[in-house]
């Protein structure tokens, strides 16, 4: 599919689009469109009106960024331990699809600093290992995500309330190819609303580069916007792993919005082939996830809360969701799966990313961006 696609490192951004220059904001983002087996179109996000109709509906994730790295020491307590930095990633709560986790564990993901600011890979565990944290907190190791994998564990915290001590000592996550740290509210988008308990380890960044005032002019122009939400964990994964279960809500209002407009999406199509208004469009593969997970087999969005498994491959396919507002992702990134059953073109998608690097396009949360619409 992409696999051949190299993304050269000065593609990968690392500051937010309204630091790039004087007078920019966050839609000052490129965005590359395609549309089956054409050659994919260019232009800048902020014409994004322009690209969609009345009647169709933009489905965005309203989770909110979490400030979900904390510095910390791993050792037996006997010394001063070794630096890390721990990734709070989803807190489990009475049930939770792996099994092993009870009430008021989390997974965590466990890194070394890199000396610039960001982190490297390291592995967690094993059972039993201490962390200790700011404000006197310990973090115990319990079990591992997967017993295939010392990438994620889950473990307890003891002597503080994790999302206290989050809001008193975590910073927003922070990879390598980004130049700096950022504050909180670069990392949170224009749909993000609170919800106690809970929020994202990283920030659903599709939806980043909108801006109130471009939410003003979809609408104005007839577009709606479906609110799900789904509590994304850590994205540091390796390549090709799927993701882990994630709690997501479908509420009802975003189930009869969908399924109404796809109602009229097949009259209007009856009396006028082709008619493109009604589409379902995603705004990030976090949204498509969550939407899927509530569409049944016959295509009917049911409202939905909980916890969601689902990968979404070509195979699978899409139920609900007809397009695709996303970033651009590694070539090796599980999440190709899922635009190539959004495209239904794997051949497609490879000539978009190659068009991508060639147009020098950049890429992750603070990059570019990619509308995948039906043929």
């Amino acid at each position: 599919m992409t696999e051949a696609v190299q993304v050269p490192a000065e593609l990968l951004a690392g500051a937010p689009a309204e630091q790039r220059g004087p007078g920019l904001g966050r839609d000052a983002v490129r965005l590359m469109v395609s549309r089956g087996a054409a050659e994919p179109g260019h232009h800048g996000f902020g014409e994004l009106p322009d690209l969609l109709a009345a009647g169709d509906v933009l489905v965005v994730n309203t989770s909110r960024t979490l400030p979900a790295a904390v510095d910390g020491r791993a050792g037996d307590g006997r010394g001063r331990g070794e630096p890390v930095v721990v990734h709070f990633s989803t807190r489990a709560d009475r049930w939770h699809p792996a099994g092993r986790a009870v009430d008021g564990c989390w997974a965590v993901e466990l890194r070394s600093p890199d000396g610039r600011g960001s982190t490297v890979p390291r592995a967690g565990g094993p059972a039993g290992t201490v962390v200790r944290l700011p404000g006197g907190a310990r973090l115990v190791f319990q079990a591992p995500l997967d017993p295939g994998s010392a990438r994620l564990w889950w473990a307890r915290v003891a002597g503080a309330e994790v999302h206290g001590l989050l809001r008193r000592h975590g910073r927003p996550i922070r990879y390598g190819y980004t130049d700096r740290d950022q504050p909180l509210e670069a990392y949170q988008t224009v749909f993000a609303v609170d919800s106690p308990g809970a929020g994202s380890a990283e920030m659903p960044s599709a939806a980043r580069p909108f801006t109130a005032a471009l939410v003003a002019r979809l609408v104005s122009k007839g577009v709606q916007f479906a609110p799900v939400s789904l509590h994304t964990g850590v994205a540091s994964a390796e390549a090709f792993e799927p993701p882990y279960a994630e709690r997501f809500v479908v509420p009802p209002v975003t189930a009869w919005l969908v399924n109404a407009a796809r109602a009229r999406r097949r009259a209007a199509a009856r009396q006028r082939p082709g008619a493109p208004a009604g589409r379902i469009v995603a705004v990030g593969t976090t949204a498509v996830r969550a939407l899927e997970s509530a569409t049944g087999a016959d295509g009917r969005v049911r409202a939905a809360a909980g916890w969601t498994e689902l990968v979404v491959t070509p195979e699978r396919g899409v139920r609900a969701v007809d397009g695709l507002l996303t970033g651009l992702h590694e070539p090796t990134a599980s999440h190709l799966l899922m635009l190539q059953a959004v495209a239904d073109d794997g051949e497609a998608l490879r000539r978009a990313y190659a068009a991508a690097v060639r147009r020098r396009y950049l890429w992750h949360e603070f990059g570019d961006l990619h509308l995948v619409l039906p043929d």
